[in-house]
């Protein structure tokens, strides 16, 4: 069947347009359902005034009755007249007419049984009802596209419909072949969830584990900043805008706009939260408090503590204090877990806080919304230390260096540390 002959199966008087699916969403997930069938025809009919009426009524009389064909076609003409009549007054029924008149005219075409092998079927972004239908059509899945939309329009499941590509079956019944797009197991796409505090190493490592994305691609990607959507102040440094959360990713989705779509999560959040304006009204860079945010990830164990973490953090560099994070310290040795031997913090790298005074050079990591949150409103304290005390990863927050010290030495027997 060729395109033009799946135009010709809709019939022209049906309000096909529907806004099936709606445009391709940037943050929220459920923004890619379908949208609900438009109430009001896309054809409207005018009906005609009483001046035009008694118009052609007058010419029709100068005919003549001696020629029958012609008046039978005009009855046909008159007849088919009040049809487009009474669908535009039927405003918001013109799709339930059409449908009348389909089982009026004719049986529509459908295959009977639940289909055979294989079809890949891809809906996109935007399609309405009658792309759907042709696409089903196209590919053998239906036997013609009024079978799918009569189903489709009599189905309230149909405003859940999202875009993504499905596997299916050839020839199947139409209202097999609906149920079949809504079952979860049918759509194709590869999910990964990214938790919070993955480095951009251990992100790409999760992708290409969950994914058919080759990781050295995905590198390649993950170097290609100045296509990323990356905000002004990143700088062309991509550590820390790889923001945590489940994507599900459609077959032919590349590398780099699998890495897009996490940068435009980050910055989605980001606007949400107003985390510009309120690192600059806290007298911070946005891209210091985003470094900020991503030891404060790595570091807290207990949500209710990283407010704490964030303002230890602070008075530390408002005293001029290095921060002595090891988290930092084995970002820079490349690890992100294990003990941290004599030599490894004698190892002098630009992430050794130890070592080195002030802010690292980058984020260590990609926080999440809630520590991001924690950061841009941290606790009020005076606090100089901190050192986890139970296994609930709660930390002991304090001033007294002596009283840190005996804490610490607790923990390390409890074998916290």
């Amino acid at each position: 069947m060729t395109d033009r002959d799946l135009d010709r199966d809709i019939d022209p008087d049906l309000d096909l347009d529907l806004d099936l699916l709606g445009a391709e969403p940037v943050a929220d997930p459920a923004a890619d359902r379908v949208a609900a069938p438009r109430s009001g025809g896309a054809h409207r009919h005018r009906k005609p005034s009483r001046g035009s009426s008694r118009k052609r009524d007058s010419g029709s009389e100068g005919t003549g009755g001696g020629n029958n064909s012609k008046g039978r076609r005009g009855r046909t003409v008159a007849a088919l007249l009040v049809v487009v009549i009474m669908l535009g007054g039927l405003g918001g029924g013109i799709w339930y007419g059409g449908s009348k008149l389909l089982s009026t005219f004719g049986n529509t075409p459908d295959y009977t049984g639940a289909g055979t092998g294989v079809v890949t079927v891809q809906i996109m972004p935007g399609d309405t009802a009658s792309d759907i239908a042709r696409a089903l059509a196209k590919a053998d899945v239906v036997k013609s596209p009024k079978a799918f939309v009569s189903v489709a329009q009599n189905d309230s499941r149909s405003t859940t419909l999202q875009p993504g590509t499905y596997r299916l079956r050839k020839q199947m019944k139409a209202a097999v072949a609906l149920d079949l797009l809504f079952d979860p197991a049918s759509r194709l796409l590869a999910r990964v969830t990214l938790p919070e505090g993955f480095s951009v190493a251990q992100t790409l490592d999760r992708i290409a584990a969950r994914t058919q994305l080759p990781l050295a691609q995905l590198q390649a990607a993950a170097k290609d900043t100045a296509n990323l959507g990356l905000p002004s102040y990143a700088m062309g440094r991509l550590e820390g805008f790889l923001y945590p959360a489940t994507y599900d990713i459609e077959p032919g989705t590349t590398p780099l706009r699998v890495l897009q779509m996490m940068v435009s999560q980050f910055n989605s959040v980001a606007m949400a939260t107003g985390f510009e304006q309120r690192a600059k009204s806290a007298g911070l860079k946005p891209y210091d408090a985003l470094i900020i945010a991503s030891m404060v990830q790595r570091e807290g164990h207990a949500a209710e503590d990283n407010p704490k973490i964030a303002q230890v953090i602070y008075n530390r560099l408002a005293r001029e204090i290095p921060l002595g994070i090891d988290a930092t310290i084995l970002y820079g040795l490349g690890r992100t877990t294990g003990p941290l031997t004599e030599a490894d913090l004698d190892r002098v790298t630009p992430y050794n806080t130890r070592k080195v005074k002030g802010l690292p050079p980058t984020p260590i990591a990609s926080p999440g919304k809630s520590v991001i949150e924690a950061t841009l409103a941290p606790a009020t304290g005076n606090w100089i230390y901190y050192v986890l005390k139970d296994k609930q990863g709660h930390h002991l927050f304090t001033a007294d260096y002596d009283a840190f010290l005996v804490q610490k030495a607790k923990s390390r027997a409890a074998g916290l540390l």
